[in-house]
């Protein structure tokens, strides 16, 4: 108020309250009504939450997200049709960020196939792998107590997946960064395996996301892949 020039009177007439109310702001610490917080700091310049802090109101918390379909405690309790069938309808895009994910290969043989065929149908599907030379896989290795198999499991999956490196459509890459979900993306559905500290894959929870709205939690778990994406090496077929 000193610096713009704002008596307790002048200040008062603004926000239609008597001045003995505002000299109780600036003396006592009063807070005000939040309409009238919210005229006196436009008039002054300033942000409300700077000029009573006790006025900041927490976001309400949703009991249940409209974008959260379903809920498993681990991975282990969804069938792998829940994975290929999501796949199977997608028809503009595929997105599959993991360290490796073979039992997807292991249970469903056809996934080679199956994307070839969503590719051809003009879907673009882009798979991200675990570099297995790379830091954090290795890292990952020894946190989840499974030694050098995570190693073993990222060379079998891009061995799976390497045929599909020259198909029109498809692009695979490896990456090295520190994964903290799985992402399994199908047009606007989303599977997402979180990462436990010291717990396999299969015994993490995963959430079924459908878009509701943009800048949701299925845009942000969308462009986190991009991110990853950009930062990844493309796999080129050998021969």
């Amino acid at each position: 108020m000193a610096a713009g020039g704002w008596t307790y009177a002048a200040l008062a007439q603004q926000v239609e309250v008597d001045p003995k109310s505002v000299e109780r702001w600036v003396n006592l610490g009063r807070i005000p009504r939040r309409a009238t917080a919210l005229q006196a700091a436009k008039a002054l310049g300033e942000d409300v939450h700077a000029l009573w802090p006790a006025l900041r109101q927490a976001r309400p918390a949703r009991a249940i997200s409209p974008e959260l379909v379903a809920l498993y405690e681990q991975r282990a309790d969804l069938p792998v049709s829940a994975f290929t069938d999501l796949m199977a309808r997608a028809r503009e895009r595929i997105d599959i960020l993991v360290y490796a994910a073979v039992f997807l290969h292991e249970a469903y043989p056809r996934l080679n196939e199956l994307l070839t065929e969503r590719a051809a149908e003009g879907c673009t599907v882009r798979i991200a792998i675990g570099d297995p030379d790379s830091d954090t896989v290795q890292a990952r290795g020894k946190e989840e107590r499974f030694g050098h198999g995570i190693e073993s499991r990222c060379r079998l999956a891009l061995m799976h997946y390497k045929p599909l490196a020259s198909t029109p459509g498809i692009d695979v890459r490896t990456h090295e960064t520190t994964l903290y979900n799985s992402l399994y993306r199908a047009d606007d559905q989303q599977l997402v395996n979180a990462h436990v500290w010291g717990v396999n894959a299969y015994a993490a929870p995963v959430w079924h996301l459908r878009r509701h709205e943009a800048g949701g939690m299925f845009d942000t778990y969308a462009e986190s892949f991009d991110a990853v994406w950009t930062t990844a090496t493309p796999v080129r077929e050998e021969g």
